[in-house]
């Protein structure tokens, strides 16, 4: 690692040699492993799929708020009505779909990111680190999306209409037979616009936050601070990181909802119904409630499975290089 880090800055002392000043380079030590993307791709579909099924009453309670704002127009309605009309096992309803769709978008989002940033970085170089993160969450985001959305399209209205199938194994054929292939990507525009700006958001401020927490609040680089002690920085990195996405997401997310319970047939007219204010603080504190601790433990799991396999924890660090020139 040492070695490989001075062979860097002696390349970019060469390239620098007229002048002096202050280079950033990334110290981000990954010995590929063999195997290292699948590891990532396998590390994202176990963290994700887990932890969303961890959280399905929550997210039961978060659908019927959006679905039916009128009926339950708080948590604790939403919660005693469910409870009394359907049951306990009202709150359980979807965990098959959150389970194998959100565990296959988390092995498209983790192990792509990790694809395209290394795919970027050897294009654009580390001139500017924030243009890789928004590029490679991006990318990865759009397979993750596709992939997820039947799996979404079932669990939504699973949790929101009782009587539309008890599950994953009903669902898909009940609505592959009312709706065709359609019915499974009605809500892809909209879901791609609830999870494009949260992962971009997601990412970068996770990268930031690792880099700010060992530079400024550690003071020490990742190899001089215990395992315990990364995974620590990993789980505050990954709440600041779920609490900003859940914020900017969350229209889009109503507008989910929305189309898939056919309370709108069109996305311009789901936001008319909903309304500009709504869009934004509609179910927005069950919502975080939901998000930031999810994603910590996404990132928390992830990297788990990652310093299991041998591979660093998530995160880069820029470290400032003093280049002094020859002076002619």
């Amino acid at each position: 690692m040492k070695l490989k880090m001075i062979k860097e800055i002696e390349m970019v002392k060469g390239r620098n040699h007229h002048g002096s000043g202050v280079i950033r380079l990334r110290g981000e030590e990954k010995e590929k492993v063999k195997g290292h993307y699948s590891i990532c791709a396998i590390g994202g579909m176990l963290s994700a799929g887990t932890s969303h099924l961890a959280i399905t009453p929550l997210d039961v309670l978060k659908v019927n708020m959006q679905v039916h704002p009128i009926k339950y127009s708080s948590i604790a309605l939403c919660y005693t009505t469910l409870l009394k009309e359907q049951g306990p096992s009202a709150f359980w309803r979807g965990w098959a779909a959150k389970f194998f769709g959100y565990g296959a978008q988390g092995g498209c989002r983790f192990g792509l990111y990790e694809y395209f940033k290394s795919l970027y970085s050897s294009v654009l170089g580390d001139c500017n680190r924030s243009s890789v993160f928004f590029l490679s969450s991006a990318s990865a985001e759009v397979f993750a999306n596709v992939a997820l959305c039947p799996f979404e399209a079932i669990k939504v209205q699973v949790q929101a209409q009782p009587h539309f199938a008890k599950g994953l194994a009903d669902g898909i054929p009940k609505l592959y037979a009312s709706e065709g292939i359609f019915g499974f990507y009605r809500g892809l525009i909209p879901l791609l616009g609830r999870n494009l700006p949260f992962s971009i958001v997601m990412f970068s401020t996770f990268e930031h936050s690792v880099d700010f927490f060992y530079r400024n609040v550690l003071r020490r680089t990742k190899e001089d601070c215990s395992k315990t002690q990364q995974l620590g920085v990993t789980c505050i990195a990954g709440y600041a990181a779920g609490s900003f996405g859940s914020f900017i997401s969350n229209p889009a997310d109503n507008i989910v909802a929305s189309l898939y319970n056919k309370k709108a047939d069109s996305l311009m007219l789901a936001v008319k119904k909903i309304g500009l204010i709504s869009l934004f603080t509609r179910s927005l504190p069950i919502r975080i409630m939901l998000v930031g601790p999810v994603v910590t433990l996404q990132w928390f799991f992830y990297d788990t499975i990652k310093v299991l396999s041998g591979l660093p924890t998530s995160g880069e660090l820029a470290i400032e290089v003093e280049v002094v020139g020859n002076k002619e």
